[in-house]
């Protein structure tokens, strides 16, 4: 059975952007009597807040939509995420790295192609990480690229379907190029998971057999579909859509505080008019 879902994080409020990816999420379930699942990636407990995922589904249910009972909230399946991560580090297919982000940024900037490269790292000494663990030092937990295309014989067996298409026209059987995204974050100290591991987890958990998204997360497919070949998970077919853009051509975005549901709401906009605006039914 076909089943996708609309993954928001409840960090803010919702916006135009948000509202095509659902509608065109649920589209497709509804075009294919399949399922259509609401997912709340809430980790990031530091930016979370209970009004924006009241907010979330206030907005997709003025957007017309329904969706699954229960709904997956992330913060409440911590323990899905421990499992993966210990069996990669099990497999030592992980490493603690100790650097913080401006020591990354500056070890990217003195490799050979500088700030063309992607981060690669390696483990600490056992007798230097010992002493970083015991003086409560900050890590992340970094994929290791090195052991995992020894493991796997190189990178070249791994692909993935993509059925929509990427921001610079991707589409049909896509190479996965892993690499691309060097030693990526899988989970850190004070966070028990990092967005790549949670996303393969969860789709996997939920039976996810289509992903339905924004051309922004392109990238992202590539190690995800390394992951779900590391953990033998399976893998979904991936379907990703164009952007919207306000009238200065930059794409909708919290940060750059786009104008949101609520705010379309409150001057009395209708789920109809946005949708005509937007070119989907």
């Amino acid at each position: 059975m076909f089943v996708t879902r609309f993954a928001p994080s409840p960090t803010g409020w919702l916006h135009r952007g948000h509202a095509f990816s659902a509608l065109t999420a649920e589209r497709a379930a509804r075009e294919a009597n399949g399922r259509f699942l609401l997912r709340l990636e809430d980790i990031d407990r530091s930016r979370c807040r209970p009004q924006y995922e009241q907010g979330i589904h206030d907005d997709l249910g003025w957007l017309g939509l329904s969706w699954e009972i229960p709904v997956r909230r992330q913060s409440d399946h911590m323990d899905d995420y421990a499992r993966a991560l210990r069996e990669l580090a099990e497999r030592g297919l992980v490493y603690r790295c100790f650097k913080t982000r401006r020591e990354v940024a500056e070890a990217i900037e003195q490799a050979p192609h500088g700030a063309m490269e992607a981060y690669r790292g390696e483990p600490l000494p056992p007798e230097e990480e010992a002493r970083r663990l015991a003086a409560g030092e900050p890590y992340a937990w970094r994929l290791s690229l090195m052991k995992a295309q020894a493991l796997l014989g190189g990178f070249g067996g791994l692909w993935f379907g993509e059925e929509g298409e990427g921001p610079e026209g991707q589409a049909g059987v896509i190479a996965a190029r892993p690499e691309l995204g060097g030693d990526v974050v899988l989970a850190r100290k004070d966070v028990g998971v990092a967005y790549h591991l949670a996303v393969v987890v969860d789709d996997a958990l939920q039976g996810v057999t289509h992903v339905i998204r924004g051309q922004d997360l392109f990238e992202a497919a590539h190690v995800q579909r390394l992951l779900q070949a590391l953990l033998g998970l399976p893998t979904p077919v991936y379907r990703h859509h164009r952007l919207l853009t306000d009238a200065a051509g930059r794409r909708f975005a919290k940060r750059d505080k786009a104008e949101t549901l609520r705010d379309l709401r409150a001057r009395g906009m209708t789920p109809a008019e946005l949708r005509r605006e937007m070119g989907i039914g």
